[in-house]
């Protein structure tokens, strides 16, 4: 079976799928906005994640496929399908807010550039790979575009936070055990966007800023947009 290559038949196969889900998702939240059937919609992209996700951390625990680098479910990327999970079923603002900033940035990043040195389709580890990416993308775009849910500073200080906490336990984590969740300890051996960072620890350093920057971007045109209603409410 052949490896996974970059920008190959597959993964534009699987970048058009995204494109075409991101449409249906959005449109079919704006027409249900506030019904009942867009809380059912809500939960059943929260259901896929689990059909995907809980089968696919079993199986990489089970003794013959454990490995303690990289089977823990301890990627920010685990949180992300989580907190996606849990924010479509709940609505909760704090989980919205984790789905917003890891959905749309780390996971559509993830789709973009895969970090994947594995089989190309139909392998199950292309399908797990890219099918929890996509849903939690699909997940964040449905809530936030479809739903009409918002982010604020509070939810941007909140995300900040959480990630800046999960980077130090993984750091002592990593260290400890040897393993490399987050590449917060070295770099990927694969080709990365880190390479273009520096060395470690700078590399940290520098993909700290840039995640606060953008994250700080697609937080402000709603800000925004929210006191010019409270605006025009008032006047």
């Amino acid at each position: 079976m052949e490896r996974f290559s970059p920008y190959g038949p597959s993964h534009w196969a699987v970048l058009a799928l995204f494109a075409v889900g991101a449409v249906v998702v959005i449109t079919v939240g704006r027409r249900y906005r506030g019904t009942v059937v867009a809380e059912w919609i809500s939960k059943l992209l929260a259901l896929a994640i689990l059909a995907v996700q809980i089968p696919f951390t079993t199986y990489t625990l089970l003794p013959g496929q454990f490995d303690l680098n990289t089977s823990l479910p301890l990627q920010l990327s685990d949180l992300a399908w989580m907190a996606a999970a849990y924010a479509l079923w709940t609505r909760r603002q704090w989980a919205f807010a984790l789905t917003y900033y890891w959905g749309l940035t780390l996971a559509s990043q993830a789709l973009i550039t895969p970090e994947m040195d594995g089989f190309d389709f139909p392998h199950q580890h292309f399908f797990m790979f890219f099918s929890y990416h996509l849903l939690v993308v699909w997940g964040a775009l449905y809530l936030t575009f479809g739903l009409g849910m918002r982010p604020g500073w509070r939810d941007y200080g909140s995300t900040v936070g959480a990630t800046i906490c999960w980077g130090l336990v993984m750091l002592a984590f990593n260290t400890v055990a040897g393993s490399n969740y987050g590449f917060l300890n070295e770099k990927p051996a694969v080709g990365s966007l880190l390479n273009l960072l520096g060395n470690w620890p700078w590399y940290l350093l520098s993909e700290l800023a840039i995640g606060l920057a953008v994250w700080a971007l697609i937080t402000w045109p709603w800000v925004r947009a929210g006191r010019y209603r409270a605006q025009a409410e008032v006047a």
